[in-house]
């Protein structure tokens, strides 16, 4: 039985200002309104043998996640399976935790191991691959899967491909890391190499056995956290102490550089890691001069440009070329088409100025729903609210500030000390400092309303919860 597993997370600086710490790349709408994240869904069940999908993610990613395969409409909700990692420890260490999740419900449990926030479009070729994977991993082989190359590409790491085993695969003869340009083009004139895609195919006793036998600190750390994980709950989280203790290390490091029993399967899908604004301008249809563009936008005198904008404000080019244009509200990327790798150098200039900018949109996202941040001063702040059907706030007081809510549209259920009331569009209500708080939306309806915050201190850290559905505390 063939179990999709996909890793989600990732920082994605690359992809900055869209891609951010607490919103990374796998839920980044696409052009066509999709996510990553949902894309990787989809294909995944495409291939899942009774529907049922495995997602390692960050405990902070769960919400996000579950709300994106909540538009999927192929998913089963029962049939969404999760592992909530308390931090993030690489990928040997979460794949081999879902073996170990699937191996208790199946015995001959294979796992597809798929990262979300890849781009495959052909799925019917992507099947056919993982069709051949999954042969050659029923005989016992740990498979990856090996893109031909297109160009001498120094951003990926490549696979030497060994003997033959069918006409589509190979044992992997060697793992290769990212090459300069130069070993990058004799790798491609050589046709032996392939590149690297980060996804696997294998049977979880076997990877189990190849951690046992390769890497035993690693293995017995997995298998210690997993012994003290409550596998009772939904979702699963794994035990923060003991996960803490498991070495940070690749699938590949860990175990594929070192095992016996590797095969690469050549994929006759197309593929992309969309890791740079490069990747993500070529999924935008070009204009006559050659520019990409997204939003609300007007070019004049301008060319071979990608310009991506908010659905709120204008970006406007005039006698330029060659740029990446990227304007996300509260954040605005230039950059020449060249230096889009170097992206990632703003993102370590904001962690060095401890600027929000390198975490958070103008808008976060919530399990109930979202809040935009209007106006951020020195003693107050105004938010606009949006919670979603059936979205409840938890029970919770602010030792550093009061609240003004105002209702723009819905119905709030609000509490406010022991004191229940609804407020409707069109009336306030004020929150004194201290006071135990909630609001919640209980109509089928959005509910829409602006908070303004007044105090000395207005962190998101200044929140005591008492009660959470979501069980933050």
């Amino acid at each position: 039985m063939i179990i999709p597993v996909i890793l989600s997370g990732g920082a994605g600086t690359r992809l900055w200002p869209v891609s951010r710490r607490a919103r990374p790349k796998p839920f980044m709408k696409l052009a066509d309104g999709e996510s990553l994240a949902q894309k990787t869904l989809q294909r995944a069940l495409a291939v899942s043998d009774t529907g049922e999908v495995l997602t390692i993610t960050n405990r902070d990613y769960y919400f996000l996640t579950r709300d994106e395969y909540a538009r999927c409409e192929e998913a089963d909700p029962d049939k969404m399976h999760f592992l909530l990692e308390p931090c993030g420890r690489n990928t040997a260490p979460a794949v081999l935790m879902a073996a170990q999740a699937l191996l208790e419900r199946d015995s001959d449990a294979t796992l597809l191991v798929l990262p979300a926030d890849h781009l495959i479009r052909d799925l019917a070729a992507f099947e056919t691959a993982v069709e051949a994977a999954e042969d050659l991993a029923d005989e016992g082989w740990l498979v990856t899967f090996g893109i031909p190359p297109l160009q001498p590409e120094t951003g990926f790491g490549y696979i030497r491909a060994g003997e033959a085993l069918n006409e589509q695969a190979w044992q992997v003869e060697r793992f290769v890391e990212k090459p300069d340009l130069a070993t990058a083009r004799a790798y491609l004139q050589s046709g032996n190499y392939q590149w690297n895609s980060g996804m696997f195919c294998f049977r979880a006793d076997v990877l189990l056995d190849t951690a046992r036998r390769h890497a035993i600190e690693l293995y017995q750390a997995c298998r210690a956290s997993w012994q003290n994980t409550a596998r009772e709950r939904i979702p699963v989280e794994l035990d923060p102490d003991t996960f803490a203790a498991v070495p940070d290390i690749s699938i590949d490091y860990a175990l594929m550089e070192k095992a016996e029993n590797r095969a690469v399967v050549r994929a006759g899908f197309d593929w992309s890691d969309v890791g740079s604004w490069t990747a993500v301008s070529e999924l935008t249809e070009q204009d006559d001069d050659g520019n990409r563009l997204l939003g609300k936008t007007i070019t004049i005198d301008s060319r071979n440009c990608y310009i991506q904008t908010d659905d709120h404000h204008l970006v406007a080019a005039v006698g330029v070329e060659d740029l990446v244009i990227v304007e996300t509200g509260d954040c605005v990327l230039v950059s020449h088409k060249e230096r889009v790798q170097d992206v990632k150098q703003v993102v370590d200039q904001l962690k060095g100025w401890e600027d929000d900018a390198a975490v958070h949109h103008k808008t976060t996202f919530r399990p109930w729903g979202s809040f935009t941040v209007l106006q951020d001063a020195e003693r107050f702040k105004v938010k606009r609210l949006t919670v979603k059907p059936g979205g409840i706030l938890s029970l919770q007081r602010h030792q550093h500030r009061s609240e003004h809510w105002t209702v723009v549209s819905g119905i709030a259920d609000v509490r406010i000390g022991d004191e229940q009331r609804q407020v409707h569009p069109n009336e306030s209500v004020y929150v004194p400092m201290g006071e135990l708080h909630r609001l919640a939306n209980n109509t089928d309806q959005p509910l829409e309303l602006i908070e303004v915050q007044c105090g000395e201190y207005l962190g998101e850290d200044d929140i005591e919860r008492l009660e959470d559905i979501y069980n933050r505390f």
